[in-house]
């Protein structure tokens, strides 16, 4: 922040620095030594970073001074003199265009970025914080440089059958990947409701990537169900294993039985992935994440190492403990990110009842 304001202060003065040296120049070296033309840098810089107004008063500046510096050589009048209010006058019309298009380009960019926004508020919903013995947060690191979004996914859904989630992937970038998220989103959202079990909610989601993805396009997820206090279920459809954090410190990956395909080439192979049923004892944490976490790579070109990591996470609050992760993955990250990264952690704590029939609490802020 303070490099910022610094920066900021620099760039501002900068013109008028220019031109007051160059004009000490000429004043000092004597009227046999004219700068005049040079007095066009002060605009130049001025163009960098100003508006038009700002461009209006620095060739104000810089036309004054060349008249006074040209009456102090002796020049009114002369040719030199009036190439070198010219080429001021060219150097400001052209930082007024260049400003007047970078004004234009800002406001677009803040139109994209409200856009997508309001985008991020419907498809990635604020999850549940609180569901009985259940805390929960939520992080996410888009790939785009003008979003927000991108095709990661997640959800969690309190339903009669206890508590759902989806933490996913789409194969791919760009504005496909996420209409494929939303696609996906929604019909979890609704199957999560209506399916007796995570092979159904499955089931439905093959269904609707069936009739958007080609046969080279898929996704990958992790269903996982909160039935009771003590387990959890998962069904892995070619995701990245969750990572379990014991209370007594002990972590692992929780890898199924047997590989499965991602969601939208599973009727192709005719597999069904096989569920998992993971104990959940307090004080116990879930990490699910997709594969930007742990394919973020460092200067020397080494991957994240998640699993040394974990211990990052150890905080009563689960929202700080997201947030240590969050910057360690950045400070690994030796470039921008390649890829989306999502994160959502479930931690069962021992001073709150079971999450059957709890309402949920729903944070106001959205991802991270």
């Amino acid at each position: 922040m303070i490099s910022r304001r610094v920066g900021g202060w620099f760039l501002r003065v900068l013109p008028y620095g220019v031109m007051v040296l160059v004009a000490a120049i000429d004043y000092v070296g004597g009227p046999g030594h004219a700068f005049l033309p040079i007095l066009s840098l002060g605009p130049a810089f001025a163009s960098l970073t100003g508006g038009v107004w700002r461009m209006v008063v620095v060739g104000a500046v810089a036309v004054t001074l060349a008249g006074l510096l040209a009456a102090y050589n002796g020049l009114l009048g002369t040719r030199t003199a009036y190439l070198s209010i010219v080429t001021i006058a060219g150097v400001v019309a052209a930082g007024i265009f260049a400003g007047k298009i970078r004004q234009d380009r800002a406001r677009e960019l803040a139109d994209i970025r409200t856009v997508a926004e309001a985008a991020q508020r419907v498809l990635l919903r604020p999850v549940p914080t609180r569901v009985g013995s259940i805390h929960a947060a939520v992080r996410y690191i888009s790939a785009t440089a003008r979003a927000r979004i991108g095709g990661d996914l997640y959800e969690v859904v309190v339903t009669p059958r206890g508590v759902r989630l989806i933490v996913g992937d789409v194969q791919g970038k760009g504005l496909d990947a996420v209409e494929t998220a939303a696609a996906v989103l929604g019909t979890f959202r609704e199957a999560a409701y209506d399916e007796r079990d995570l092979a159904g909610v499955a089931t439905r989601l093959e269904r609707t990537l069936s009739r958007r993805l080609n046969e080279e396009e898929f996704v990958t997820a992790v269903l996982a169900e909160l039935q009771v206090a003590d387990r959890i279920l998962l069904l892995n459809c070619g995701h990245p294993a969750p990572l379990v954090l014991r209370a007594d410190g002990c972590v692992e990956l929780v890898e199924p039985s047997e590989p499965a395909p991602p969601l939208g080439i599973s009727p192709l192979a005719d597999i069904r992935p096989p569920l998992s049923e993971v104990p959940f004892a307090p004080e116990d944490q879930l990490l699910l994440y997709t594969d930007g976490v742990i394919e973020a790579r460092d200067a020397r070109g080494a991957f994240y190492p998640l699993v040394e990591r974990a211990g990052l996470l150890r905080d009563d609050d689960p929202e700080k403990a997201l947030d240590r992760l969050q910057a360690d993955l950045l400070a690994h990250s030796a470039s921008p990110f390649q890829d989306d990264a999502a994160m959502l952690l479930l931690r069962r704590r021992s001073d709150a009842p079971s999450p059957e029939g709890i309402p949920a609490t729903s944070a106001p802020q959205g991802p991270g």
